[in-house]
């Protein structure tokens, strides 16, 4: 597949959340319609920028693999298709979620990382479902239940809280910083 973009930008060798941060302001060196690639190699990189593009009205026109670097294409989206960055209202801290989990309190905590990331460090009781997995997995949640949606540092959890949100889930909450300053309890995948 031979794609021509109007720009490159490498953010290799980059974690979450900064191929979103780097991307975002790239973009707005573009002209509306024209395309940009974005090479990473963070593995989530390909969920959150589809969720990024998603949630400003950029079209992800897809990813492609070579080797170890991820290609994805943006389409930039002109005036009439954007729409300002939302952010999930409902946010609840570090300290808060900590009293929760020792207070053994009845509520699910949904990690949306990696595999990997999820393997060196969770909450104990929390549920992994990828950010990028979200979509066809909303049935494995309990609609009822009060949620706290974490990620490293908030950026991703914020996009699946608004996808629950929109999906009918009642009580969701964005968990920040996120699990890059989680100081509780934490299991480990052997």
């Amino acid at each position: 597949m031979n794609i021509s973009a109007n720009e490159i930008l490498d953010v290799k060798g980059l974690a979450c959340p900064m191929p979103i941060v780097k991307t975002k302001k790239a973009i707005t060196n573009l002209q509306p319609g024209e395309v940009i690639e974005v090479q990473a190699t963070d593995k989530g990189s390909t969920a959150d920028i589809k969720a990024w593009a998603d949630s400003t009205g950029h079209q992800y026109l897809g990813t492609v693999e070579d080797g170890d670097v991820l290609k994805h294409y943006l389409r930039k989206a002109n005036d009439e298709e954007t729409k300002e960055e939302t952010k999930h209202d409902a946010v609840t801290d570090l300290e808060e979620l900590r009293s929760k989990v020792d207070g053994e309190e009845d509520i699910a905590i949904l990690d949306v990382r990696e595999p990997a990331e999820y393997a060196f460090g969770h909450i104990p009781s929390s549920v992994n479902i990828p950010l990028g997995d979200l979509e066809e997995r909303f049935n494995e949640l309990n609609k009822d239940k009060e949620i706290h949606v974490i990620c490293r540092t908030g950026n991703r959890s914020d996009l699946a809280a608004q996808k629950l949100t929109e999906k009918g889930f009642q009580d969701v909450r964005n968990v920040v910083p996120g699990m890059a300053e989680w100081q509780g309890p934490t299991n480990k995948n052997n």
